[in-house]
């Protein structure tokens, strides 16, 4: 459990480095679909992917009709879409999957290394980690082996080490595959800026590349060294669940609560008041507000002296400080509370759905659930009731389908309400669909459904 915690951890880092260098931000839009905007929030590659990932090195992966290929930054098709699954590029190269197995393209969409992995991942600094027979392994820009195949799991390098995994410890390994760090840990990160992170125990802390320990191992959580700021890290504070930045030494910078990015900016507390830095360090926003949230599609919501409201990046209040409750902006319109009523605004501040309901959240899919009298229901984003407000539960549409509960039992309805999949499954732990599955439970038995509500895996 320790080593699927950790690999989400570091494939959550991994994918966090790359969206920091990239123009193109990925965006689900209100269809469901995805697409690419800019830092402005415009849209500059339609949503029509069904999936789609950062840029590398000018390409990004998308997924159409269950297919992968590669796009451009202009949204041209450079390599067709064909693969059952595929990565980034990284030194001129991508790892792809076609039945079943997995091997390396070239930019111009050739095969450079034969089909014949298990898994393979990006190259760094000339190496790739791949897998065979459940076991990892290292090759090179040729394909050959490098570094036998015996770990469980296997990590690019970085600054000329990586983390693998052996029998469920972690440890680091060098170019030649000699072991310089002892296998001894439940995790270990990629170094960076000379530290890794690493845990034990649950607890969370930093090495040097020779294996001491520079920062004890006291965290609930650790990111890499310049992954945010340079020069700082972010953590976790173990007992009070609270972040913060510090520093190679360990020491807090600065501020007594900070979080992670959002847009460009980050949000910061010192002596109880939160503003906003950017990556320079800079507080561009005053620490003047009694709470702060991320920004979301150009602007977060603030409190002060227990009334909410809107700023832009530049520290304007755009929208006042007059609500009782606000939600982030999603596709366009925000929730927000006011006398223990609900409804919606847009970014310009103007009520869009009247302030009527128990309870709102935010749209998704173009569709928004909202509860009036003990009853859900959804709305289009004009207020228009597409379903009656009939039911027990519900949660909000994913991939064209919301999952929906009436007298104890659930099942899904279309965006025209239509109820395509019968409500017959328990709620408790029944899932909204994800990449074409959903989890239901039926009788005490959990298996997955198609968007069909045919049985496809794990079936009684």
């Amino acid at each position: 459990m320790r080593t699927q915690l950790f690999i989400v951890l570091m494939a959550l880092i991994f994918i966090e480095n790359n969206c920091k260098a990239q123009d193109l931000e990925v965006k689900k839009g209100s269809n469901g679909k995805y697409g690419y905007i800019d830092k402005a929030g415009n849209e500059v590659i339609p949503f029509k992917y069904d999936n789609a990932g950062v840029f590398s090195e000018g390409f990004a992966a998308v997924v159409s009709n269950g297919k992968c290929g590669y796009i451009d930054t202009t949204g041209n098709t450079v390599i067709p879409f064909k693969y059952d699954a595929e990565g980034n590029f990284y030194e001129g190269l991508a790892s792809v999957s076609l039945n079943g197995k997995y091997g390396y393209i070239d930019k111009s969409g050739n095969e450079a290394i034969p089909f014949k992995y298990d898994r393979a991942w990006g190259f760094v600094e000339g190496l790739a980690p791949v897998a065979l027979n459940g076991k990892c392994g290292y090759i090179d820009r040729s394909g050959n082996t490098v570094i036998p195949f015996k770990y469980d799991v296997a990590w690019n390098f970085a600054e000329g080490l990586a983390p693998v995994a052996l029998n469920n410890e972690w440890g680091y390994i060098d170019r030649t595959g000699k072991a310089v760090i002892p296998f001894k840990y439940d995790g270990a990160w990629n170094f960076s800026e000379g530290l890794a992170a690493v845990s034990l125990d649950y607890k969370y802390g930093y090495i040097d590349t020779t294996g001491n320990e520079v920062i004890p191992l006291q965290y609930g959580a650790a990111w890499s060294f310049g992954l945010h700021l340079k020069g700082l890290a972010l953590v976790e504070l173990k007992l009070s669940g609270k972040y913060q930045y510090i520093d190679t030494k360990g020491a807090c910078w600065k501020y007594e609560e900070a979080y992670n990015f959002s847009e460009g900016l980050a949000r910061v507390m010192l002596d109880g008041k939160w503003g906003y830095i950017d990556r320079d360090k800079n507080e561009v926003i005053p620490l003047k507000y009694d709470e702060v949230w991320n920004f979301a599609e150009g602007l977060a919501r603030t409190v002060l002296n227990d009334k909410w409201g809107y700023i832009d990046k530049s520290g304007k209040e755009v929208i006042p400080l007059k609500y009782d409750y606000t939600e982030g902006f999603s596709e366009g319109l925000a929730h927000v509370g006011l006398n223990d009523r609900y409804g919606y605004i847009d970014k310009t501040g103007k009520v869009v759905i009247s302030l009527k309901y128990d309870d709102a959240v935010n749209f998704s899919e173009g569709f928004a659930l909202v509860k009036l009298n003990d009853k859900c229901g959804f709305i289009d984003r004009t207020g228009k009731e597409i379903t009656p407000l009939k039911y027990d539960n519900a949660v909000n549409f994913s991939e064209g389908l919301a999952l929906v509960k009436l007298n104890n039992k659930c099942g899904f309805i279309d965006k025209t309400g239509k109820e395509v999949i019968p409500l017959q499954y328990d709620w408790e732990h029944s899932h909204s669909f994800s990449e074409g599955l959903a989890r239901v439970v039926l009788n005490g038995k959990e298996f997955y459904i198609d968007k069909t509500g045919k049985c496809v895996k794990y079936c009684l």
